[in-house]
C-alpha cells in the first residue's frame, strides 16, 4: 500500500511540473524585447520596460493571490493562471503592434504573478519537509528548460519564412500555447487534496508578515534574485552587441548559454541539496556569481564572457528554492501568505532592468553590470541569514 501511494503521489507530480514548464514562459521576455527592440528601433531604456512591464504585475497581484487561494483552493489558482498565460500567448500571434505586445506581456505578467504564487505551496501538498527544497528546485530546473528554449525557438522562427506561417520569431508563442493548453487539461483531470486553510487572511494581514525580519530579508532576498535574472537574461545579448560587435541572432545564444546552465544548476542542485546543507549550498552559488560579475567589469573577450554568463546560469539557478522554502520553514503556519510576499519580490524584475536600461544608456552595459553587482552583494549578506 505504502509503494502505491508513494506511486500516486508521483504520477500527480507530473501535471504540476508541466505546470513548473509553463512558469518558464515568462522568461521569454528577454529576448522577445530585444527583437522588438531591432524591429521598432527602440533604446536600451525603452526595451527594458517589456521585462519591467511583466514584472511590475507581481507588485499588484501576488498578495491578493495568497488571499486568493484560502478562498477557491491552490489548484484553481494555478488553473486560472494557465488561463490567463493562455491569452496572453494567444494575442500575439494576430498582430505584432506595439500596444498588442504590452497587452501580452502585461496578460503574460498577471498569470505568472497568480501562477508563481499558488504553484509552489501547490507543490508542498505532495512533498513535506526537507526534501521540498530539492523539489521546488527540480521544478526550477523544469521551469530553466522552456526558458533556454524560447531564444532558440525564436532564433529558428527569424530565419525561416514557410514553416513559420509569416509570424517570424512570434511563433515562438503558439508554440508555448500548446502547452499551456495541454498543462490546463492535465491538471484539471488531476486530484489533489489541499491542506485546509485556518482562514481566510485579508491584505493587511498578509503584508504585515513583512514586519518580521527574517521574512523581509527574504523578500529581499527574491528581489536581488529576480533582478540578476531578469537582467541577465535581458542584458547578456547587448553585452555581445557593444563589446565583440555580434548581430541580434548570433547574440542571443548568450540567453540561451545562461539558461542552459541555470537549468544544469536547478538539476544539480535537486540532488546536491538532499545531502549539503542550503546554507553552503547558497554561499558556493553567491560566489560563482560574484566571479562572473568581477569578470564581465574586467575581461572583454567572447570566451571569458561566456564563462561568466554560464556562471551567473549556475549561481543563480538554486537561489530562489532555498529562499523561498526557508521563507515557508520559518512561517509553516502561513504558507499561502509567505507564497504571496515572496512571489511579490518577483518585483525585482521591474526594478532592475529599468535601474540598468538607464545605466547602460548612461555608461554603457558596464553600468548595468553594476546594478546586478548590488544584488549578488545583497545575497552574500542574506548568507549570515540562512539558519539551516
Amino acid at each position: 500500500m505504502a509503494i502505491k501511494n508513494f506511486q500516486v503521489r508521483y504520477v500527480k507530480l507530473i501535471p504540476i511540473m508541466l505546470c513548473f514548464f509553463a512558469m518558464g514562459f515568462v522568461d521569454l521576455v528577454g529576448i522577445a524585447s530585444n527583437y522588438v527592440k531591432d524591429d521598432l528601433g527602440l533604446t536600451d531604456a525603452q526595451a527594458n520596460l517589456f521585462p519591467s512591464l511583466v514584472f511590475f504585475w507581481f507588485l499588484i497581484f501576488s498578495v491578493p493571490t495568497g488571499v486568493l487561494m484560502n478562498k477557491i483552493g491552490r489548484k484553481r489558482t494555478v488553473l486560472l493562471s494557465m488561463i490567463v498565460t493562455f491569452v496572453s500567448l494567444l494575442l500575439p500571434i494576430f498582430s505584432d503592434a506595439y500596444v498588442v505586445m504590452l497587452c501580452s506581456f502585461s496578460l503574460l505578467g498577471i498569470g505568472n504573478a497568480l501562477m508563481q504564487t499558488s504553484l509552489n505551496p501547490l507543490l508542498s501538498n505532495l512533498i513535506q519537509g526537507d526534501k521540498l527544497a530539492s523539489s521546488l528546485t527540480f521544478g526550477q530546473f523544469v521551469k530553466a528548460i522552456a526558458s533556454f528554449l524560447a531564444p532558440y525557438i525564436a532564433m529558428w522562427g527569424a530565419t525561416q519564412s514557410m514553416p513559420t506561417f509569416g509570424l517570424g520569431w512570434r511563433v515562438l508563442f503558439p508554440v508555448y500555447m500548446i502547452v499551456a493548453v495541454i498543462a490546463i487539461l492535465w491538471l484539471g483531470a488531476t486530484p489533489i487534496k489541499e491542506e485546509a486553510a485556518d482562514k481566510a487572511s485579508g491584505f493587511k494581514s498578509c503584508l504585515k508578515l513583512l514586519g518580521r525580519p527574517f521574512i523581509l530579508l527574504s523578500f529581499i532576498a527574491i528581489m536581488c534574485h529576480v533582478g540578476i535574472d531578469v537582467g541577465t537574461n535581458t542584458t547578456a545579448p547587448k553585452i555581445l552587441i557593444e563589446r565583440v560587435g555580434m548581430g541580434l541572432t548570433e547574440a542571443g545564444f548568450a540567453t540561451s548559454l545562461y539558461f542552459i546552465f541555470r537549468t544544469l544548476g536547478c538539476l544539480s542542485g535537486s540532488f546536491i541539496l538532499r545531502h549539503v546543507s542550503a546554507k553552503l549550498f547558497f554561499v558556493i552559488s553567491v560566489c560563482c556569481m560574484i566571479l562572473a560579475i568581477s569578470g564581465l567589469f574586467l575581461f572583454h573577450s567572447l570566451p571569458i564572457i561566456y564563462v561568466c554568463i554560464a556562471l551567473i546560469g549556475f549561481g543563480n539557478s538554486n537561489v530562489f528554492s532555498i529562499v523561498f522554502s526557508q521563507a515557508l520553514f520559518a512561517e509553516p503556519e502561513k504558507k499561502n501568505e509567505v507564497s504571496g510576499l515572496m512571489i511579490m519580490g518577483l518585483f525585482g524584475g521591474t526594478v532592475f532592468p529599468l535601474l540598468m536600461g538607464f545605466a547602460s544608456d548612461a555608461i554603457g552595459q558596464d553600468g548595468a553590470i553594476a546594478v546586478m553587482a548590488i544584488g549578488v552583494f545583497y545575497l552574500l549578506y542574506y548568507v549570515s541569514k540562512i539558519k539551516r
